[in-house]
């Protein structure tokens, strides 16, 4: 068994603490590793789109205006994605969706730090309430809560996913 002296081992607690405290390799505490355009996401084995669809990775933050799409267009932005970010982009799940809400944040209920510039607004999901079939499931960043209350020619925003 290898003892380590007590003054060396207080440099590695040291060492550990600053890197977890400047968030070495850009891995947050929520399992989310920054790619640029994308980030993925450990714990579901899933890469999201940084930016809100109409945005624009650009260095370190999502630029230009975010666009809401009715859900008939959705195919169309998801065939665009596909042709010029290259993987199976889709619509995320109910789930997936609500998954990286932040009830703890303040403005907009998303880590800011991963998904710059998200409205705090309603985000489709690719499921439609079973008890009212004509309304799809949405997810909002202002309140952090999810609706089954949208019929598909009503816009929202819309953030993609893949598979990992």
């Amino acid at each position: 068994m290898l003892l380590l002296k007590p003054s060396f081992s207080k440099i590695y607690t040291i060492i550990i603490l600053l890197l977890i405290s400047f968030n070495f390799n850009n891995v947050w505490a929520n399992n989310f590793i920054t790619r640029g355009y994308y980030v993925i996401d450990l714990s579901q084995k899933l890469e999201w789109m940084t930016c809100t669809v109409g945005m624009v990775w650009d260095k370190n933050n999502c630029t230009g205006k975010p666009i809401k799409i009715k859900f008939d267009q959705i195919e169309n932005v998801i065939n665009q994605a596909n042709e010029q970010l290259e993987g199976s982009w889709r619509l995320p799940n109910r789930k997936e969706l609500e998954s990286i809400v932040c009830k703890k944040c303040k403005k907009v209920k998303i880590n800011s730090n991963i998904f710059p510039q998200t409205p705090p607004e309603s985000f489709w999901t690719n499921e439609k309430n079973p008890w009212q079939s004509q309304f799809m499931w949405t997810v909002n960043f202002f309140t952090g809560n999810t609706f089954g209350r949208f019929p598909g020619f009503i816009p929202n925003y819309v953030r993609l996913v893949r598979d990992r």
